[in-house]
């Protein structure tokens, strides 16, 4: 049981094990009953003979870090080990090293890496990208207690790093691995050549040859600049950015409308800004992808409301379209071109945020001018 943004990879690989692999929405509350919390707790009670490890409650978990991972890092570092620095998941890593280094010596530091939206450093378990680590609930195999110091990480930092490393040390690592080095090196800029700083790196990148080692990919959600066929950045007036940048200004930045206001609702907002489109999001902006849950057109609104007045006053989300099609904005324009040809408009996402909408006429205005 996992969810949504987990790679494709990790799924065929469970699969090639001979794995039922269920798939769970991301973009939902831990209590929800489709969560992939609630799914592998029903699976569990309601397969005869099941059992579930339960990582986020079993203290096996940090035991066997106690036990094994911490020992190996003080005897591999002859002691000389000041800062240990890993990303927080279920905790249970983190937890366990950070206890048996603090009971060897009080002054080593542990450092925890976390996504930006997860509640160990401070958000409020909103989606993020990266996969395997931060949480939208405090695990009882997580003892915050023991670390002196959690380093917020957003995705765009995660995966440029992660490339990073894979590229100049030759260690294809994954999404995560990029989290903690990332923390790391910001507090190796505090430090000095005395202190010696450990790093878990969790996974290997294999695993993500689909997502954050693809191109492709990283340039949908406006992590990377598109570039030419023969390697050189496409000029900055061809790319999306740069169209919305060019955008009228007297505009939000994203017109958008909740699932559970009205259909009513939705058609002010769309005539109060004069546009023809919006998302229907779950959050207020800042948003991310994982946040859009659909969309909504005049014309489909209008025709709705013209069969059956009394609709105007039924939630959004009952009516909602599929969310536009995306495109991210170091992406040249033909690329928007393309997507724009299915479709009236797009979202726009930089990194992993979406940011906009480009519309066909957005287009065509920048064309003229």
């Amino acid at each position: 049981v996992m969810p949504d943004k987990m790679s494709a990879e990790k799924i065929a690989l469970l699969r090639a094990y001979g794995a039922e692999v269920l798939v769970c929405p991301t973009a939902v509350a831990p209590d929800h009953p489709e969560s992939y919390y609630s799914v592998a707790n029903r699976l569990a009670s309601e397969i005869p003979g099941a059992y579930q490890p339960n990582q986020y409650h079993n203290q096996a978990n940090p035991e066997s870090h106690v036990r094994t991972t911490g020992p190996e890092i003080w005897r591999q570092t002859a002691g000389r080990v000041t800062h240990f620095v890993a990303g927080i998941g279920t905790g249970g890593t983190i937890t366990g090293v950070g206890r048996y280094l603090k009971a060897v010596n009080p002054e080593v530091q542990i450092i925890g890496a976390d996504p930006e939206g997860s509640v160990y450093s401070g958000g409020s378990g909103r989606p993020y990208l990266v996969e395997g680590i931060g949480e939208d609930f405090w695990p009882a195999t997580y003892d915050p207690s023991v670390l002196d110091r959690v380093v917020m990480v957003s995705d765009r930092d995660s995966f440029l790093t992660a490339r990073r490393v894979t590229r100049e040390e030759g260690i294809l690592v994954g999404g995560s691995a990029g989290t903690a080095v990332w923390a790391a090196l910001e507090v190796g800029k505090e430090l000095g050549p005395e202190h010696v700083v450990v790093v878990l790196i969790p996974d290997s990148g294999r695993g993500y040859l689909s997502k954050l080692y693809n191109d492709s990919w990283m340039a949908d959600f406006g992590f990377l600049r598109a570039r030419r066929a023969g390697g050189a950045p496409e000029d900055a007036d061809s790319t999306v950015g740069e169209i919305m940048n060019r955008k009228r200004r007297d505009l939000p930045p994203l017109v958008h409308v909740h699932p559970d206001e009205t259909m009513r609702s939705a058609i002010q907002i769309l005539r109060e800004y004069e546009v023809s489109q919006m998302p229907v999001v779950n959050a207020e902006p800042p948003l991310v992808a994982a946040e859009i849950m659909g969309s909504v057109h005049d014309r489909g609104l209008m025709e709705k409301a013209f069969d059956d007045p009394a609709l105007l006053e039924r939630p959004v989300g009952e009516f909602m379209d599929p969310p536009l099609p995306t495109v991210g904005s170091g992406e040249p324009l033909e690329v928007a071109v393309e997507r724009l040809e299915g479709a009236p408009a797009v979202l726009v996402i930089d990194a992993g945020h979406p940011v906009g909408i480009l519309t066909r006429s957005d287009v065509l205005e920048f064309l003229v001018n």
